[in-house]
């Protein structure tokens, strides 16, 4: 979302950038709407102060006796273009208020243009994948064969992209998310938040979700309430309509939540095991940052999600995603991808951004400086980590010739188990 005389002043920089997203808006008509709104300000500015003379005069001359009945009539006539002249001016204030929040944001200067991700570009990686003096397994056959994942009894209750875990594999995905947010509050200073489930349709808006992206979410029948896609929607949204003392930035809040998501847009994509679920767990980090400031807690953010995989001895690389492959609200994205042997490939296990002010201003989130002016704040987040894919990446990583699956030592504490031979 933009400031509207920010976004009239830079038209020209921000129509050239927004370009280098995948399907770029249409910008054509913002002009055209523009001029039509200035001069419908102008011309009713005009006629109210043209009225107001003219009441002045009428009533001067009806206390001179004077007949003012062709006078008064015209400026019936001027109060009823007044009167349209406003209508058009709230349809229009509509018209740009979705135009727009239907805008994505603009990619951050660093961003590598591109067309899509194969345009990201790597930044390093950590770790060596594992050589396997056996053919390694995906998980969709390790978790069977141990009886710690069923999909067909998932798919049986509930339907096609939903899971259930059994006996180790439930102590896993537990185990995964105490030890995430032990490290993130006890080390990383983020302060641990437990928040709804269920979100409001503003809570969305805030966050970028609505109106755009409606389809992806999952809405309860008959009310204005959304299941939620990631933490992220509640845990920003918790400042919604505030105004921040800057002395408290950057605020740094970590939450564990279920997340809900329809994936329309993802038919035919990671269609196997648990990489792409309708439902899934997750550790999220977000900040609410200074604006001088918000890149470097970006760096910082991102650092935090990968120690995660550092500890549990996973390999994996950052890229940095290019103009056509960041997210709608996104000014700038890192992904985290880990290294899955079953599937020979690195996946995505994190995204990490800075959204500068697109959410902050949508949501009206702000901070007071210190000469006492009102600015938006910078907002971040990132995974740390998605559980159901720090599942799949241990059992691929770590698993054995005979099938069994080595825990990894900072999981140990928290699992009670140094190996996973099947039903605990």
């Amino acid at each position: 979302m933009y400031d509207l005389a920010w976004f009239r002043a830079n038209f020209d920089r921000i129509a050239q950038r927004l370009q280098t997203r995948s399907n770029p808006p249409n910008l054509d008509g913002y002009r055209e709407l523009d001029q039509r709104r200035r001069a419908t300000i102008a011309e009713a500015e005009q006629l109210k102060a043209r009225r107001n003379t003219e009441s002045a005069e009428i009533a001067k001359l009806r206390q001179q006796g004077v007949d003012t009945t062709g006078r008064q009539q015209q400026m019936r006539a001027i109060a009823d273009r007044i009167s349209e002249l406003d209508r058009e001016m709230k349809a229009a204030e509509e018209s740009f208020h979705e135009m727009l929040a239907a805008i994505p944001n603009v990619p951050h200067e660093s961003v590598p243009v591109g067309s899509g991700d194969a345009d990201n570009v790597e930044v390093h990686r950590v770790g060596q994948p594992r050589h396997f003096d056996f053919a390694p397994k995906a998980h969709w056959d390790l978790g069977p064969e141990l009886g710690i994942l069923d999909l067909e009894r998932a798919a049986k209750i509930t339907g096609a992209r939903f899971a259930v875990y059994w006996g180790f594999g439930a102590r896993l995905e537990r185990a995964l998310i105490n030890f995430m947010l032990d490290v993130h509050t006890r080390e990383h200073g983020y302060t641990e938040v437990l928040p709804p489930f269920l979100v409001n349709s503003a809570s969305l808006f805030g966050t970028g979700q609505l109106p755009k992206f409606a389809q992806d979410q999952f809405k309860c029948e008959n009310t204005d309430l959304w299941l939620i896609p990631t933490a992220e929607v509640p845990v920003t949204n918790l400042y919604r309509e505030e105004i921040l003392d800057a002395d408290r930035l950057p605020i740094k809040l970590c939450a564990y939540t279920p997340c809900f998501r329809s994936e329309a847009g993802s038919y035919g994509r990671d269609v196997r095991g648990i990489i792409r679920q309708h439902q899934f767990q997750k550790v999220e980090l977000v900040k609410f940052a200074h604006p001088d400031h918000s890149y470097e807690e970006l760096e910082k953010l991102t650092a935090d999600a990968e120690d995660i995989l550092c500890r549990l001895g996973l390999p994996f690389r950052r890229v940095v995603l290019c103009t056509g492959d960041i997210g709608f609200s996104s000014a700038k994205t890192y992904d985290i991808e880990v290294w899955l042997p079953g599937q020979n490939a690195y996946k995505e296990i994190s995204s990490c951004s800075n959204y500068e002010a697109f959410q902050a201003r949508r949501a009206s989130i702000r901070f007071k400086g210190a000469k006492g002016k009102s600015e938006f704040v910078h907002t971040l987040n990132g995974s740390g980590l998605a559980i159901g894919r720090t599942w799949v990446a241990i059992v691929e990583n770590y698993q054995q010739k005979d099938g069994s699956v080595v825990v990894p030592e900072a999981l140990r504490p928290y699992l009670g188990a140094e190996v996973i031979r099947g039903v605990a």
